[in-house]
């Protein structure tokens, strides 16, 4: 398995935000004083135009990672290669520092679902998601980051833990993980585990990326559940989760994701630039 490259600017251990369409003419006008963006791959597949244009202009200036929402990774469709093409030529054209997809599917039978469904974790699945992230990682001659996704019901014939699955994912695939941070938090509440359990069961080794984003708290069923929607400030539970994770972990780069209800770019700036703060108060601790 080829080992990762770029050439385009690193991404340092600080904190990036989502950069999204609303914010695209603020962001080039202000060029705010932040190390590195992430961007939803998909939205750039086309063949050009304007938004090739903005990664062609903000990657000289800014770290670049690639994040994509829509290769179904965990389905047993086959992988869409028109998809993947269009990935390739994208990560061949701005040459991103970090090139990431979700441990979930999102299509069957060739219907699409437009959402990231969580993996059952069993021994099959994790061989279908190791085959295919190591055709994904041979199709683009690079190693991909693989994220945890949020759930709200578990498979009755899970075989391992979540966090069991995805270090052994990591570990056969040779990928490293994006740790959804958030997810971690909503998963537990939703399912009545630890989450340092889950950080403390996580090789640092393996962890490239955090993802921090907020939730919802809906009521289903007569019980209290949480969703991963990404349009509210990050909570304070999860900024706790966040610094447990740094002294269990370790610094990383880590991104602020915000898709819906969208603040001005200045407000998510500072909001990631708690993120930058609470990474130098874990290094003053730790000195």
């Amino acid at each position: 398995m080829p080992a990762a490259t770029s050439s385009s600017r690193p991404i340092p251990a600080s904190a990036g935000i989502g950069l999204r369409a609303a914010h695209h003419a603020d962001f080039l006008e202000a060029r705010p004083d932040i190390p590195w963006v992430e961007v939803h791959s998909e939205n750039f597949f086309a063949d050009g135009g304007r938004q090739l244009q903005l990664l062609d202009t903000i990657r000289h200036d800014y770290g670049l990672s690639l994040h994509g929402v829509g290769l179904s990774l965990g389905s047993t469709d086959p992988l869409d290669g028109e998809h993947l093409r269009r990935l390739a030529r994208l990560v061949r054209r701005v040459e991103p520092a970090l090139v990431s997809e979700h441990v979930a599917w999102g299509s069957v039978a060739g219907t699409f679902l437009n959402d990231l469904l969580p993996m059952p974790c069993t021994s099959e699945a994790l061989a279908q998601l190791v085959s295919r992230v190591g055709q994904v990682q041979d199709l683009l001659g690079r190693q991909i980051l693989v994220e945890n996704v949020s759930s709200y019901l578990q498979f009755a014939g899970n075989e391992m833990t979540e966090w069991e699955f995805l270090v052994a994912l990591a570990r056969r695939a040779g990928c490293l993980l994006l740790l959804d941070v958030n997810n971690i938090f909503v998963n537990a509440s939703n399912h009545g585990f630890d989450p340092l359990a889950y950080l403390d069961a996580i090789p640092p080794e393996l962890v490239a990326e955090y993802h921090i984003a907020g939730h919802s708290v809906v009521a289903a069923a007569g019980e209290t559940l949480l969703v991963d929607t990404h349009d509210a400030p990050v909570a304070a539970a999860v900024w706790q989760l966040f610094a447990a994770a740094l002294l269990r972990i370790g610094r990383r780069p880590v991104l602020l994701e915000r898709d819906a209800r969208l603040p001005p770019l200045a407000a998510l700036i500072a909001e990631a630039r708690l993120a930058d703060r609470l990474m130098e108060a874990g290094r003053a601790r730790v000195a």
